[in-house]
């Protein structure tokens, strides 16, 4: 993966760890129809509404995110996020080998219990996730559909809520969008590798972001 901690960005598809398919570190509605007389009264109220409104009902408010602990239920979503991450954001990797259910299993039985695990949820639907392995960024991947929305920062401000001492994280030289997330955010370069540590064979950078030290103030000030 790469994210933001191996190999791609957050909302860009930022991850770290190691990914099940390369093991490389581096991310309905359903209606029903109304019958016989119910539809007719349904149809006759919202004439009503119309009338008496000017317009249609207003929609109802879409719940507000949450960042929160990942449970082992959110795994199929969670290994839906990492997929189609990678596909957005990183067309450079091999293409992925392994299925759906394949990396559910991973998420549920490697990055789960080995992992600091947060997800981005808006009521049931999960909208990216970050994990945290140690002091490593190993994960850390949004749904392509709600980039530039701030949700990568609230994941990676969650992760840095975990680790405050510092984090560290690997990403390849090729995720341009995941390398600028991480330099906005304060996370300097630290090492930089030709590939050959990873399966995908692709150059790699290890970031590092530690907090700023308040200076101390001299004895006998206020």
């Amino acid at each position: 993966m790469d994210n933001a901690g191996s190999h791609a960005g957050p909302g860009t598809g930022t991850a770290t760890g190691s990914d099940p398919d390369t093991g490389a570190a581096d991310g309905t509605g359903l209606g029903t129809p109304g019958t016989g007389t119910g539809t007719n009264v349904t149809m006759k109220v919202n004439t009503r509404m119309h009338l008496s409104t000017g317009g249609p009902p207003a929609a109802a408010p879409a719940p507000p995110l949450a960042i929160r602990l990942a449970l082992p239920v959110d795994a199929p979503a969670i290994a839906a996020v990492h997929l189609a991450s990678r596909q957005a954001t990183m067309p450079y990797l091999p293409p992925q080998r392994r299925t759906h259910d394949e990396v559910t299993r991973w998420i549920r039985e490697i990055v789960l219990p080995q992992c600091h695990t947060v997800v981005a949820a808006r009521g049931a639907e999960i909208l990216g996730y970050a994990s945290v392995r140690g002091e490593l960024l190993d994960q850390l991947y949004l749904r392509p559909d709600v980039l530039r929305a701030g949700i990568g920062s609230r994941l990676l401000a969650a992760a840095r809520r975990h680790r405050p001492a510092g984090l560290s994280l690997h990403v390849f030289q090729l995720n341009t969008r995941a390398r600028a997330f991480y330099a906005h955010h304060g996370f300097r370069v630290m090492a930089t590798d030709d590939g050959s540590g990873n399966m995908e064979n692709l150059p790699q950078l290890t970031l590092r972001w530690t907090p700023a030290t308040a200076p101390v103030p001299p004895r006998g000030t206020p």
